[in-house]
């Protein structure tokens, strides 16, 4: 099994990882990513299998919903030293579910929120979700695709919402700024902040995947923001060691 994750191929920027190098930071980060996954009580990682390569971590194998694999890849960004993640995981069901019964799970899980419920409509094929309408806020789309990717038989989903913000919104970028600051998950300071229209482009570095999430998350719940271009990178200061201390003191 081991020697077959490290021969599988890594298509992330063109890099096969059947013939590159592989370094012993790249074995120790795998080995995090490993355990890190075995010990989430989120994931079922039985069936899971992980490669990584300069930062870039791979996930394969099979799970039984789409939020788990979600989930997957959210515990893997967790990971100090992870820069990106191919999430090539595949959703294979345990019980086949029927479109019209996914379409149904997921009106009704929607109609937690009547803002959403109101304005969102649902299409399913073949388990994949799709998601149009239009909502005033990003985070309302975001959190439409957050409920319905939890609907069991959902094997992936698109989100084609359309955000049409009420106009009258002053100082945007002096707001999304001070929340950053203000947010204890991000460490704004490389982070800087473009606003064009009702586009956001965030540019600079941070320390963790985390930190990128979290001020992607912060930009979106702006008024009057419609798009966040993320084009943070993430750029660790002094890695951290990776292999788990012998014995706790």
């Amino acid at each position: 099994m081991e020697s077959a994750l490290l021969r599988s191929r890594h298509l992330f920027e063109g890099i096969d990882m059947s013939t590159a190098t592989i370094t012993t930071t790249d074995v120790r980060l795998r080995n995090a990513v490993v355990r890190q996954l075995d010990w989430d009580p989120e994931v079922d990682a039985s069936a899971i299998g992980a490669a990584a390569q300069d930062g870039v971590v791979t996930l394969t194998g099979f799970i039984d919903s789409y939020a788990g694999k979600l989930a997957a890849e959210r515990v893997v960004k967790r990971v100090r030293g992870v820069r990106a993640v191919a999430n090539d995981i595949k959703v294979r069901l345990l019980v086949d579910r029927t479109d019209a019964h996914i379409a149904r799970d997921a009106l009704l899980a929607l109609r937690v929120v009547p803002a959403l419920a109101d304005t969102v409509v649902v299409t399913v094929h073949n388990g994949w979700v799709t998601l149009t309408g239009t909502v005033e806020w990003l985070f309302q789309k975001q959190h439409a695709e957050a409920i319905v990717e939890h609907v069991r038989g959902v094997v992936g989903v698109f989100n084609h919402v359309t955000v049409r913000p009420r106009s009258g919104e002053r100082d945007i970028q002096r707001r999304i700024v001070g929340a950053l600051h203000h947010n204890a998950d991000i460490d704004a300071r490389g982070v800087h902040v473009e606003l064009n229209d009702d586009l956001v482009t965030l540019t600079g570095t941070v320390e963790t995947w985390t930190q990128r999430e979290a001020a992607e998350h912060a930009a979106g719940n702006a008024p009057g923001v419609t798009r966040v271009d993320n084009r943070l990178v993430v750029e660790a200061a002094e890695p951290h060691e990776l292999e788990p201390p012998d014995e706790i003191c």
